[in-house]
């Protein structure tokens, strides 16, 4: 007897149990700090049991594939679990700038967007609450959702929590910041930051493949990974690169961004409290050439 595959709406509702157990106790992230959320407690994210959100809006400052003519249907959400000490986005990241919702109230924000013309839903910093936005995904599909979903985040993920959104998340766009032990652990508290994120990246990729644009050069599906230049860290950055062309695909879109300025505490840090000199950024595109990585942007410096 041929036994046959479950239904789809079955895999789902599978997958969302999981994810909402690892919530519980929360093991969602790298982290596993196991903080009871669903009974007040909160980890070091400071998420609790409801999503918190500080903004949905048509967003235009994505990548040219992201943002296209029309905007990414951009859903920011509060909190991090990765907390560098200069991140740019402190006010909702750090000192929770949003407002709880439900998960039926998340579902309800991504129709709006769709309808505004929005290419994509662009769920930013989201690995705190993987269990109620995939839910909130589920729901927004049974009522029409059809544009793809992204996942905007640090890059700092649990290969069993990404496995787990296989089929919900369309395109990935993680960062990839640091590549030594001794950056991870001075900066965001995260000394195994970079072999985790190496692990996490190539299980999105295993997933999505590599970036694919339509007619109009919108993303539909794949990977897009981005790197922000760190003052005097520039060797981290071709390792960093060195790793996506050759252990993830040399046909990977790369946004080489220039765009790093002291924020929140890295004025408590000499290292990172200067702005990163043209020179080095100059360099770090020279490493896009020695690795032939093609696909992608560089940003002009001011």
């Amino acid at each position: 007897m041929t036994i046959q595959p479950p239904h789809a709406t079955e895999i789902q509702a599978g997958r969302l149990k999981r994810l909402y157990r690892l919530t519980r106790i929360c093991e969602l992230c790298p982290r596993r700090c196991r903080a009871r959320r669903f009974q007040g407690e909160t980890g070091i994210c400071e998420a609790g049991k409801l999503p918190e959100v500080s903004s949905h809006t048509l967003h235009f400052g994505e990548e040219p594939p992201i943002s296209g003519t029309r905007g990414s249907g951009t859903i920011f959400f509060t909190h991090c679990n990765l907390r560098c000490v200069f991140c740019q986005n402190y006010p909702i990241s750090h000192l929770g700038h949003g407002a709880p919702v439900t998960v039926k109230t998340l579902s309800e924000m991504m129709l709006p967007l769709q309808a505004r013309g929005a290419h994509n839903i662009n769920l930013v910093t989201p690995t705190h609450y993987t269990a109620q936005i995939a839910h909130a995904i589920v729901l927004a599909r049974r009522k029409g959702l059809t544009i793809p979903i992204v996942y905007n985040t640090s890059g700092y993920e649990r290969v069993e929590t990404l496995k787990l959104l296989e089929g919900i998340v369309d395109i990935y766009m993680p960062d990839i910041k640091f590549a030594t032990r001794e950056t991870g652990k001075r900066y965001a508290r995260a000394s195994d930051y970079f072999t985790v994120t190496r692990l996490a990246l190539l299980e999105m990729h295993r997933q999505v493949g590599d970036l694919k644009l339509d007619e109009e050069g919108i993303a539909r599906r794949g990977l897009l990974i981005r790197h922000l230049v760190l003052p005097g860290r520039v060797s981290e950055t071709r390792e960093i690169l060195r790793f996506i062309a050759e252990e993830i695909s040399p046909r990977t879109y790369v946004s080489l961004m220039s765009q790093y300025f002291p924020a929140y505490r890295a004025s408590e840090f000499p290292d990172l409290s200067r702005r990163l000199r043209r020179e080095e950024y100059e360099t770090a595109k020279g490493f896009l050439r020695e690795f032939h990585l093609d696909f992608g942007w560089t940003q002009e410096m001011n």
